[in-house]
């Protein structure tokens, strides 16, 4: 029973044909415990592992393509960044010029500069924003008036039109804090990117409403009824010379 073999196999053992060398006996007993500590044969681990191989297979795929679509998506932004840094310089370059042009015609004269704050990482950088209107030095926005730094801010977004236009531009009360000389440059200007761009400009300043095409305001002749009326200041006038408007509640 020990060695799986039946009686009439071990009566038909031939005898002395077996050598025996030292240490053998205790080799086997060694093996002997070791099969004992294995326990029991499991009958099922065929099948087991053929299940665990099968899903190890599985997974080692799974892993192989996320492995591929890291390195896809890897090589995408560091295309994106190169063409992000390519634009951002491209589009920096072009708005400093424009925002040093526009500056001068909006202030009659001066001079701009933009800086970046970090230029060895083109994707994190903020920008620094210098100028010098005619008559005092060149210093930072915060340093200016109210006026001077609404008119600074204007350049800047012109300039920022410029270098791509938009066909559709919203104001509030960019003028409010200009006087009546800035006003209309301001409008000078608002007539030149008019033939590019329409323009909505809540104003209350006389001038930039005469440089408009159409006026739209709201008024309340009786309480608790507001009223929109329009006034078109270009194009067909009535027969009194008069500005064509038109109302509705």
């Amino acid at each position: 029973e020990e060695y799986d073999i039946s009686q009439e196999q071990a009566m038909a053992w031939p005898v002395g044909e077996i050598e025996v060398e030292r240490g053998v006996a205790s080799e086997v007993n060694r093996i002997r415990r070791e099969m004992r500590d294995m326990g029991p044969v499991n009958t099922g681990a065929v099948q087991e592992y053929e299940r665990i191989k099968e899903r190890w297979d599985f997974l080692s795929a799974q892993r192989i393509d996320l492995e591929d679509a890291q390195g896809q998506i890897q090589a995408a932004i560091t295309e994106i960044d190169i063409n992000t840094r390519d634009l951002f310089m491209n589009t920096y370059s072009s708005v400093a010029l424009n925002f040093d042009a526009m500056f001068k015609q909006l202030f009659g004269g001066g001079k701009t500069e933009l800086t970046l704050t970090q230029p060895n990482n083109l994707l994190d950088t903020g920008i620094e924003i210098t100028v010098q209107p005619p008559g005092k030095r060149l210093q930072d926005m915060a340093l200016l008036s109210g006026g001077e730094r609404a008119l600074t801010a204007t350049a800047f977004v012109f300039a920022l039109l410029l270098a791509k236009p938009s066909p559709f531009v919203v104001m509030d009360e960019v003028d409010a804090p200009l006087d009546e000389s800035n006003v209309e440059r301001f409008a000078d200007v608002l007539k030149q990117f008019s033939e590019r761009s329409q323009f909505i400009v809540i104003t209350h300043n006389r001038s930039t409403m005469e440089a408009a095409d159409y006026l739209y305001g709201v008024t309340m002749q009786e309480p608790g009824i507001s009223k929109l009326i329009s006034v078109r200041l270009t194009g067909e006038r009535s027969p009194n010379h008069e500005p064509a408007y038109s109302t509705a509640e």
